[in-house]
C-alpha cells in the first residue's frame, strides 16, 4: 500500500493543526462574508426590475448555489483521491480552489444584475468546495485516529469563526465591491500557509486506478447494505442537521410574530450570539475528551439527545428567555456534535483511496437539510399547527439521528 493510502500512526503537531484550521477559516469567510451581508445588499439593488421581490431573488440565487454545492463537494474530493502531482494529492485542489473562488468573489464585487450575482455565488460555491473538499480529507489522510476527536473540533471552531470573520468583513469594508474584496484577500492568503509550509502526500501514478467514466459516477453511490456503518453515519448526520436546520430556519419570524419580541433582528443576533459562545466552549473540549476516552459513539449520542431536549422545550416553554436557554444548550451540543461526529465519519469510511469522495458524500448531509427544511417546515407553520408543533417535530427528528446511532457497530 502506498504512503498515501495508509492508515496514519504518527500524531500531527500544533502547528499543522493551526495552518489547516486557517485554511478552513479562510474558506468559511469566503462563504459567510456574500451570504451574511452582500448578497442580500446585491438583492436589495437587483431585485426592482426583475418582478421578484429582494426576498425572493435571495432565496433563488442562494438556492441554485447550494444545488452546485452539493455536487462539486464530492466531484472534487474524487477528483482529488486520483491526482497524482508532484505537490500531492490535496495540496493542488486547495490552491486552485482558493483562488479560484477569490477570483469569483471579485466577479460578485462587479456584478451589474441578477445573471452575474447568480453565476457569480455558484461559480464561488464551485470553487470554494473545491478547496474544502480537499482540506476536509487531509485529516484522515494525516491525523491518526485517536487524534481526529481535537482536530475536528478546531476544524468546528474555524467554521464559527469564519463565519463570524465573514461577516465582519463584510460590514467593515464600507460598500459591497470593498466587502468582496477583503473575502477575496482572505479566501487566497489564508490557505498559504497551510500549502507552503507542509509537504502533502504523494499518489504514484502506477497507484491511480484505472479510468472508467461509468465506475467513477457509480463510485458516488455507496451502498448502506454494502458499507452499512457509513449508511448509518450519514443518516445520523442527516438527521440532527435536519433538526437543527428546522429550528433556526424562521426563527427571526418566530420571535416577530409568536413572542413579539420589541426587536427581533436584534433578537436572531443575540441568540446566534449565545450559540456560538457556548459552541466555541465545548467544540474542542468534546473532541479532546473524544480522543482520550477513544470512544465517539456516547459523545455524539448524549449530544444528540441534548439538542433534541432543547429543541423540546423551545416547543412547549415559548418565551425569550427559553429562546435564549434553547441557544445556549443547543450550542453545546452542536459543539459537541461537530468536532466527535467528524471524527466518527473519518471512522467509517469505506476505502482510504477514496477518502476524498466519501468525505464529500458525507457533506451531502451537511447541505441537503438546507434545501429539505424549507419544505418541510413551511406547510407545518403555515397549515398544521404553527411554531409548536414545527418544534417538536424537529426535537423528534434529533432523537431519532442520537438514536440510531447505535446501529454503527464498527466504531465504539
Amino acid at each position: 500500500m502506498t504512503t498515501a493510502f495508509a492508515e496514519p500512526v504518527d500524531r500531527v503537531g500544533k502547528g499543522w493543526t493551526t495552518a489547516l484550521s486557517l485554511a478552513n477559516v479562510a474558506i468559511w469567510v469566503g462563504w459567510y462574508g456574500p451570504l451574511q451581508i452582500l448578497l442580500a445588499r446585491q438583492a436589495e439593488d437587483f431585485a426592482p426590475g426583475t418582478g421578484m421581490s429582494k426576498e425572493t431573488l435571495l432565496a433563488w440565487v442562494t438556492a441554485v448555489g447550494a444545488v452546485v454545492s452539493l455536487a462539486a463537494n464530492p466531484f472534487f474530493g474524487a477528483l482529488s483521491d486520483r491526482t497524482t502531482a508532484r505537490w500531492g494529492r490535496r495540496t493542488p485542489w486547495i490552491v486552485a480552489g482558493a483562488a479560484g473562488g477569490a477570483l469569483s468573489l471579485l466577479l460578485l464585487a462587479g456584478a451589474g444584475g441578477l445573471w452575474t450575482m447568480a453565476v457569480g455565488w455558484c461559480l464561488v460555491q464551485l470553487t470554494l468546495n473545491a478547496a474544502f473538499a480537499a482540506v476536509t480529507a487531509a485529516v484522515p489522510d494525516r491525523v491518526p485516529r485517536l487524534q481526529r476527536g481535537s482536530v475536528g473540533g478546531w476544524l468546528g471552531a474555524a467554521q464559527i469563526l469564519g463565519a463570524v470573520a465573514g461577516t465582519g468583513l463584510a460590514t467593515a469594508a464600507g460598500g459591497i465591491a470593498a466587502g468582496y474584496a477583503a473575502c477575496a484577500v482572505f479566501a487566497l492568503a489564508g490557505v498559504l500557509p497551510y500549502v507552503l509550509r507542509y509537504g502533502d502526500l504523494r499518489l504514484a501514478v502506477a497507484d491511480r486506478p484505472a479510468w472508467s467514466a461509468k465506475a467513477f459516477l457509480r463510485g458516488f453511490w455507496l451502498s448502506p447494505r454494502r458499507f452499512p456503518d457509513f449508511g448509518w453515519a450519514w443518516l445520523t448526520r442527516f438527521l440532527i442537521n435536519l433538526s437543527n436546520a428546522l429550528v433556526i430556519l424562521y426563527l427571526l419570524y418566530y420571535l416577530r410574530d409568536r413572542l413579539h419580541h420589541d426587536d427581533p433582528e436584534e433578537g436572531v443576533l443575540i441568540l446566534t450570539a449565545v450559540n456560538s459562545v457556548t459552541l466555541l466552549a465545548t467544540v474542542v473540549v468534546g473532541g479532546v475528551r473524544s480522543d482520550r476516552s477513544g470512544r465517539r459513539k456516547p459523545f455524539v449520542r448524549w449530544s444528540g439527545v441534548l439538542m433534541a431536549a432543547a429543541t423540546a422545550l423551545l416547543a412547549g416553554w415559548q418565551t425569550w428567555t427559553s429562546a435564549i436557554v434553547v441557544a445556549a444548550l443547543l450550542g453545546v451540543g452542536l459543539g459537541v456534535f461537530m468536532s466527535v461526529d467528524f471524527a466518527l465519519m473519518t471512522d467509517v469510511l469505506p476505502k482510504a483511496r477514496d477518502r476524498g469522495k466519501d468525505l464529500g458524500v458525507i457533506n451531502i448531509a451537511n447541505a441537503l437539510p438546507q434545501v429539505a427544511a424549507p419544505a418541510l417546515a413551511a406547510p407545518i407553520v403555515t397549515y398544521l399547527g404553527g411554531y409548536r408543533v414545527l418544534y417538536a417535530v424537529a426535537a423528534v427528528i434529533g432523537l431519532a439521528g442520537a438514536v440510531l446511532v447505535g446501529r454503527i457497530r464498527g466504531v465504539d
